[in-house]
């Protein structure tokens, strides 16, 4: 269950280590960082849409959208630039995937599916063999407690060539950690570990451990996983991945204190943790005020636990609150031409993901869907948002056009989810999943202008998918949620990713619109 939080963010820290109970530190270790407001006056509104190419399917509303006609319809889906030349349906798929490509040249993907099990044909992490991408071929279902439902956590670490999630059932699952070696032939992920991860000293857990998100620190030696509620994040040190152990617990700042996701740096000294927070339209019993938001970013001093200090601490570089969307999703730490930025995206808009918040953000004049942005944080103690990736169903001004088409619908409908990017170290590219609207690609090489180049929204299913979390496109016709991270692949001029009612999708870009000339793409450094 994924809840809004409405309080202002104050500093401080609720700190639980292994031999120290909880304490409220407020500005711990030297100073409670900065804190700022977004302020959106001088970044374009809309991104500038894709030029489609003969044969494509443009969309035939506004950009993002798919209207109520084309709805009533059964939505049979757009393309532009973008080709479907591969898919593994399955059972259908839930909100990750990840990546890895090993020594033989083998090109893996995973993706988690739903915990339920009523007529499924496989349960769990589905492995994937894509080295061709016309050919995606499951080749493996990982079913330990963890990879039976990781929700958000799935991830992989490349140095450490490891496949790792938590228990997250339902996106609250068991205090489970399971790790995998991807070392030999990633098609058969070997199981190293599957074990309970609680505190290991009587009386330094405060709180039971539940599982949600999660990311694995660059070096491959902690993962930081979060639990949304009640709010704490635990950092698990995996040195021995047959012991793992965690190493505290702690949350964000202020009343809110929740966090959905985060990246770690290069370096593992930073962390760039997300605050799971309202925007300026959430409160129903207020007007809508910047000044009321909670949404945003923490950038966060980790070294404590990147060294193993014993008793680490967690200290509060600044915070960044984003009043033009709530529940911010997730980040991605990012270089463009040698400048640090970081991606962030929302999965709720301004008001919230129901009618009534829809309602108050465009009254306001405020998104009422969610998107991602860029943040320039070359100064970290400043951040500041350069761009938005927002579509024209975004725009406040056109509401009017777009509310229909959710006519009693509530919960994820339109905006973003995860994003990935095609090379961390030097990124040009940014392609985003979005509820409702299908797999978008930017060209990000000026951050401060951005623009679409390509999109694909694949049409509804026409019969179930069991282990899919949306599982409902089948009797009403709705567009699919495309909501997990993508696979940039310049080599192939390919993209691979997950939509839940479609299962694992291989795409393939229009000759001459991706790659970019300037275009490399490592395994493992896209999300």
């Amino acid at each position: 269950m994924k809840r809004f939080g409405m309080s202002k963010v104050e500093q401080g820290w609720a700190l639980s280590s292994v031999a120290v109970a909880v304490a409220v530190l407020a500005g711990c270790g030297g100073g409670g960082g900065n804190s700022t407001t977004v302020d959106n006056s001088a970044i374009p509104l809309t991104v500038p849409k894709a030029t489609c190419g003969p044969g494509d399917v443009p969309e035939s509303g506004l950009q993002g959208q798919v209207p109520a006609s084309v709805r009533a319809a059964g939505f049979k889906g757009f393309n532009c630039n973008l080709t479907l030349i591969g898919q593994s349906r399955g059972d259908g798929a839930s909100w990750q995937h990840a990546f890895f490509t090993d020594g033989a040249g083998h090109n893996c993907n995973y993706y988690d599916t739903s915990s339920s099990t009523v007529n499924r044909t496989h349960q769990g992490v589905v492995a994937i063999d894509n080295t061709d991408p016309t050919k995606p071929t499951p080749t493996a279902y990982l079913t330990t407690i963890g990879m039976n439902d990781p929700w958000e956590s799935l991830k992989v670490n490349n140095r450490r060539q490891l496949l790792g999630a938590v228990n997250a059932l339902n996106g609250n699952g068991g205090p489970e950690l399971d790790l995998y070696d991807l070392s030999g032939d990633c098609r058969s992920p070997q199981l190293l570990s599957s074990l309970a991860v609680n505190a290991p000293a009587p009386g330094a857990s405060a709180i039971a451990v539940r599982g949600h998100e999660g990311s694995f620190a660059p070096d491959g030696l902690t993962y930081y996983a979060s639990n949304l509620s009640p709010g704490y994040v635990y950092p698990i040190d995996i040195t021995n991945t047959t012991q793992p152990k965690m190493l505290g617990q702690f949350f964000m700042p202020g009343p809110v204190q929740r966090t959905h996701g985060m990246s770690i740096s290069d370096d593992g000294m930073r962390a760039y943790f997300t605050i799971f927070g309202g925007g300026a339209a959430s409160a129903a019993s207020a007007p809508a005020n910047a000044a009321s938001a909670t949404n945003g970013v923490v950038i966060a001093d980790v070294s404590d636990f990147q060294n193993r200090v014993q008793n680490p601490q967690m200290r509060v570089i600044s915070t960044l609150i984003i009043p033009d969307g709530s529940a911010s999703q997730h980040t991605i730490e990012i270089k463009i031409q040698g400048k640090k930025y970081l991606v962030e995206a929302d999965e709720g808009g301004s008001g919230g993901n129901n009618a009534a918040g829809w309602a108050r953000a465009c009254a306001a004049g405020y998104p009422a869907w969610n998107m991602a942005r860029l943040i320039d944080i070359s100064d970290e103690t400043k951040p500041v948002v350069v761009s938005r990736m927002q579509l024209e169903m975004n725009d406040p001004a056109k509401c009017d056009q777009v509310i229909p088409d959710l006519a009693g619908l509530s919960g994820f409908t339109y905006g973003s989810h995860y994003c990935s990017v095609d090379n961390k170290q030097s990124a040009t590219t940014l392609a985003c999943g979005y509820f409702e609207s299908g797999i978008r690609v930017f060209d990000i090489r000026d951050p401060q202008r951005p623009k679409e180049i390509a999109y694909y929204n694949p049409a509804a299913v026409t019969t179930p998918s069991p282990g899919s979390q949306n599982n409902r496109t089948a009797a009403t016709g709705r567009p699919d949620h495309c909501s997990a991270q993508i696979r940039l692949d310049a080599a192939t001029k390919t993209l691979s990713t997950t939509c839940q009612d479609n299962g694992f999708l291989s795409l393939k870009f229009r000759d001459g619109v991706w790659p970019f000339p300037e275009t490399t793409t490592p395994p493992g450094q896209q999300n």
